[in-house]
């Protein structure tokens, strides 16, 4: 069953490098790419696409990473079975429990593991290695 998965970052090079560490799920499952430039592009994506994943960055332009959540968080249509997973740079404990908190399912820091970032994806929409 291929899924969706939405990469919202500002910096068109992270966005870039986890396009290309997913891209073996497009080519080989038919999983679809997509990707946002800040969370109000995201946000709306989310609702017009329905993703199953969310790579969310935190810090950024327009709407940050933890008011996209909340804003999933609060729109019962969208919460379901949407799962985030916030990519940022904040690695604080008060920040990684914050975003947990307002819903993301999993929590990653930059710089980023791309294994790890892959593995993430596989797990998050039952493609077994």
């Amino acid at each position: 069953m291929p899924g969706k998965i939405l990469i919202v970052d500002d910096e068109i090079h992270i966005r870039m490098l986890l396009e290309q560490t997913l891209e073996d799920l497009e080519e080989e499952h038919g999983v679809t790419i997509l990707s946002a430039s800040n969370g109000e592009e995201g946000l709306s994506l989310i609702k017009r696409e329905k993703p199953d994943v969310v790579f969310l960055d935190i810090m950024m332009p327009k709407l940050n990473g933890y008011e996209v959540c909340r804003r999933i968080k609060d729109d019962p249509t969208l919460s379901g079975s949407l799962q985030i997973v916030l990519l940022t740079a904040k690695g604080q404990e008060v920040d990684r429990r914050q975003g947990l908190e307002l819903g993301a399912r999993h929590y990653m820091t930059k710089p980023f593991d791309p294994d790890e970032v892959l593995a993430t994806a596989r797990t998050l929409l039952g493609i077994p290695r």
